[in-house]
């Protein structure tokens, strides 16, 4: 009797072991729609939670989501806190010198300009970009005097309020906000930024890294990826 209950103590060990190295905290933003936003449910939802949660099943993986400010979203990935990213990130040289990406899941997004009037000077005035985004990094290197916020609404808000002549950010985040806003328009010329968006992984987890590639491009083969980047209107199809 003594050694079948050690024995089915042992089993269960076993199996939440098991449980817990399955259980994978997917980490987000959730203030950047339609890529990730909070809903009103207080539950993280759009583009990349439809995805993420398909990429989780088809992975055989058990998830769940959290979310992290965009400023400190990569050094809480390294430090553990979440298990990887899909946040809208976009693939760069920069980043992948601290962490692994995965395949891209979109294209990259071209990203454009939101302005209060169609004179804005974009190359010589003041331009908003969130902190730590490619478009930031562009707006440096592009004789424009850049200024950086934490969120993207507050990007946003720096051109209604007159503190910055324009916003550099993803075109599939801003269309949506010149469509609702009469007074605010898209200006200028696209800007193909960045290598596409991809999933952030630590450096050591190219078995997590590997499931999630297979993941992807069996989406990528079916067209379920491209249905999921239609409907939420993200990006371009593969």
């Amino acid at each position: 009797m003594k050694s079948t209950l050690l024995t089915a103590v042992a089993a269960l060990l076993v199996a939440g072991s098991a449980m817990a190295q399955d259980m994978v905290r997917m980490g987000t933003e959730g203030a950047y729609p339609p890529w990730n936003f909070i809903n009103d449910s207080g539950d993280v939802d759009g583009f990349e939670r439809e995805l993420g949660d398909e990429l989780c099943k088809r992975a055989e993986l058990n998830c769940e989501w959290v979310t992290n400010e965009w400023d400190s979203i990569i050094p809480n990935l390294v430090s553990g806190n979440y298990d990887a990213i899909i946040a809208g990130m976009s693939i760069t040289d920069e980043r992948d010198e601290v962490i692994d990406f995965t395949q891209p899941y979109t294209p990259p997004d071209p990203s454009n300009y939101l302005a209060a009037s169609d004179s804005a000077d974009l190359m010589g005035g003041v331009i908003a970009a969130q902190t730590g985004t490619i478009q930031a990094a562009y707006v440096a290197e592009s004789g424009a005097t850049l200024v950086e916020f934490a969120t993207p609404d507050e990007t946003i808000a720096a051109v209604q309020n007159g503190e910055a002549d324009a916003v550099l950010a993803d075109g599939s985040f801003l269309a949506p906000i010149a469509e609702q806003n009469g007074d605010l328009m898209i200006v200028g010329d696209a800007v193909a930024l960045g290598g596409g968006v991809g999933m952030g992984i630590r450096e050591s987890d190219g078995d997590l890294k590997g499931k999630f590639d297979a993941a992807i491009q069996s989406m990528k083969d079916d067209g379920s990826l491209n249905a999921l980047i239609e409907k939420w209107e993200v990006s371009t199809q593969w």
